[in-house]
Order: C-alpha cells, then structure tokens, then sequence
C-alpha cells in the first residue's frame, strides 16, 4: 500500500509524510540512535522552514515510533509505523528478497551473531497481538506478515 493509498486515514496527513521522509533519512547500520537522529534532523529541518513547534514536536514523535520499542500511540503514528512495517506484508518473492538486502545492509555481522540477532527482531513481531494497527493495514498485510516471518524465522533457525 502506497502512502498516497491511506492517507486520508491520517489526523494531519502531511506530517505523516515529512515523517515518511525524515525517518531513515540517517541511518548507519553500526549505529543505535538513527531515529533519534533523523528526528532531530526533522524538527530542526521544520524549525528551520518556519514551521510551528507542534508539528515539528509531532514528526520528531511519529519518527521516534519507528524504533519499534513501544506501541502507536496516535493515528498519525499508527499509520507512519504500518507503512513502514508494510514490507512484512509483501509477496513472498518480494519479502525473501528484502530480507536478502537487511543481510547485505549487515555484512559485516557475522552470521552467527545475525542470525540470533534477527531472530530475535522477527519473533518480536510476530510475539505482537497484532503486527499492524490500522485496520486497512491489517485487513490487508497481516496474514501474509505473519506467514513471511514465520517462513524467515524458520530460515534462521536452520
């Protein structure tokens, strides 16, 4: 589902989408603040443009959401967060294929310690009452989202 598909689910889609934007606009894989950073980098970039200090506040929010630690607490965070996990919903032959590229993105772990490691990634979604929150999301990816990462759990375990 393309953003343009549920943002009128939104409260205030365009900030959904500076969001959409900003939070992986720094990412390092041998770094653990890359959404503190790209929502930093987000509010300052608003600030910067003259924007008010509440949207700024709410897009540093809705990225911080995508560390995946805590559940969506507003619709706006619900649907950024959905549209990021959405990959988990993707045919098969798409998801195994990006799977392929969060290895190569991780290279240099060895397999040993990525393959505990996304385990433990993988089973924390699949441990969620729900892997979506929206019900257009879920409606539409969560079956396949759990039948791919029970397929690539199972890879991992190998």
């Amino acid at each position: 589902m393309r953003f343009e598909d549920i943002c009128d689910v939104a409260v205030h889609p365009a900030e959904v989408e500076i969001a959409l934007w900003f939070h992986d606009a720094i990412y390092d894989t041998l770094r653990h603040d890359n959404e503190e950073r790209s929502a930093s980098w987000a509010k300052s970039a608003i600030a910067a443009a003259g924007g008010n200090s509440k949207i700024a506040e709410r897009v540093y929010e809705m990225i911080m959401t995508t560390r995946h630690s805590s559940t969506p607490s507003t619709l706006d965070q619900q649907v950024l967060v959905d549209i990021d996990l959405s990959i988990l919903g993707a045919v098969a032959s798409r998801f195994d294929e990006y799977e392929q590229q969060v290895r190569e993105e991780y290279a240099l772990i060895p397999t040993f310690i990525f393959k505990r490691k996304r385990h433990t990634v993988l089973e924390g979604f699949m441990n969620r009452s729900r892997i979506f929150n929206t019900k257009e999301f879920f409606d539409l990816y969560e079956v396949s989202a759990r039948e791919n990462l029970r397929r690539s759990i199972g890879m991992l375990e190998t």
